[in-house]
């Protein structure tokens, strides 16, 4: 981390950092009111952004419209299931050789990214099948 953090960007940076699992800021929220933190939500939400703008902090939308957020340590991959939501990481990455020419041909600091693959799990496709025969 290059800048100093606010006492809110601290104590969400901490919250993530604690947390195994991608989070909602509304879950960060009641996590740290829980914890003595007396924070608004949208306090939360300009902590996250500041985070997200020093590559600290990265997220992603659920199929229902609701962000996650953890700490931007590693690339995240994903297939996620239109059907349930359901989300199973990837760990083969793709992108690493192109995220390595961006950023000389680009002129761009790629601080993390994203690849996520939309369509059917098992279950829902097995579903889907049985009520189409």
């Amino acid at each position: 981390m290059k800048a100093k953090l606010t006492r809110s960007q601290h104590w969400v940076y901490e919250l993530l950092k604690s947390t195994s699992t991608e989070i909602t800021a509304q879950a960060v929220f009641s996590h740290l009111n829980d914890q003595g933190r007396s924070l608004g939500l949208a306090t939360v939400y300009r902590a996250i952004k500041a985070l997200q703008l020093q590559g600290v902090v990265q997220g992603r939308s659920l199929t229902n419209g609701e962000w996650v957020y953890q700490l931007a340590s590693e690339d995240c991959h994903y297939l996620t299931c239109l059907n349930c939501g359901l989300s199973l990481p990837v760990e083969e990455c793709p992108a690493h050789g192109l995220e390595q020419k961006l950023e000389e041909s680009q002129h761009f600091k790629v601080f993390y990214h994203t690849l996520e693959f939309f369509g059917l799990c098992s279950t829902c496709g097995e579903t889907l099948n049985a009520t189409t025969v």
